[in-house]
């Protein structure tokens, strides 16, 4: 990335606001009456009303055109796929426990969509949402696909129906359709959609904050750490090379990294612990 090019990026202080947010959501969540079940119903608005909002508003209004952003997506996903090959790829280690191979192997791949879309506002602002937005519509079945085979080892009848029912892929692709056929909303509906969307990264970033949960990383350490070392070092390293390679702008560049980078999504806890892996594992 050329140096000096994104201004703020340069401020280590760039993220503090928002891990405050997720600090916040943790103190809350364990240290007042507005405890768990509360924080699961803030996430259920989130992820079913306001995340979409952010999402659909974000591409509609974005500057650019779709074509001129599918390099950076394109990217994003050869590194998802990648992150799944190598973490199912440490299933064949001897001596790793097929059952904790299984529940932690999507901490390699999948990721955090409140911070990574955080991140990417703060670093391109309404451009970077709308990057983010087309990035998550091609990567979430991936990676959703991929962490329900590791877990169920066989076809799952519902996989394919939730993945047409997610309203982050269905809210990524509408605006998407709005921006091919030049469709123009009536400002009113704009608006507000806009305004509910502005709640989602608040919301968000608070109910990652509540959902924490301390692990036990003791019962497969070296497994812990290759997935991990997948995560935050060797997915990042790849997409630096093709962003480079593909000679996208800087803020482009910052915002792929950035998501190769990305903590894992909260939902793999869940999602683990409801197919009978490790949950504490995971989390």
């Amino acid at each position: 990335m050329a140096a000096g090019t994104l201004g703020p990026m340069a401020d280590p202080l760039l993220l503090l606001p928002d891990l405050l947010l997720i600090v916040c959501g943790y103190v809350i969540c364990h240290y007042t009456p507005l405890n768990q079940p509360v924080w699961e119903g803030v996430e259920r608005l989130v992820y079913h009303v306001l995340f979409p909002a952010l999402l659909f508003t974000a591409i509609v209004r974005s500057p650019q055109q779709v074509a001129d952003m599918l390099p950076l997506a394109g990217a994003s996903l050869v590194v998802t796929v990648v992150g799944v090959a190598l973490a199912l790829a440490l299933g064949h280690w001897p001596g790793v426990d097929a059952r904790l191979h299984a529940s932690g192997a999507q901490t390699a791949y999948r990721f955090n969509t409140y911070v990574a879309l955080a991140l990417s506002e703060r670093i391109a602002g309404a451009q970077g949402l709308a990057w983010i937005a087309l990035i998550v519509a091609l990567s979430v079945p991936v990676t959703n696909v991929a962490a329900v085979w590791s877990l169920a080892r066989h076809g799952n009848q519902g996989t394919l129906r939730q993945l047409l029912r997610n309203p982050l892929i269905l809210a990524t692709s509408a605006g998407l359709l709005c921006k091919l056929v030049d469709l123009t909303l009536p400002a009113l509906a704009l608006n507000t959609a806009a305004r509910i969307g502005s709640a989602a990264l608040p919301l968000g970033l608070m109910a990652v904050g509540a959902g924490l949960r301390l692990g036990a990383l003791r019962e497969g350490p070296r497994l812990a750490v290759a997935l991990l070392s997948i995560r935050h070092a060797i997915l990042p390293l790849l997409v630096m090379a093709l962003v480079v390679l593909l000679g996208l702008p800087p803020a482009q560049q910052a915002v792929g990294v950035a998501f190769a980078a990305m903590p894992c999504a909260p939902s793999a806890y869940v999602l683990a612990v409801r197919m009978g892996g490790h949950g504490g594992y995971v989390a």
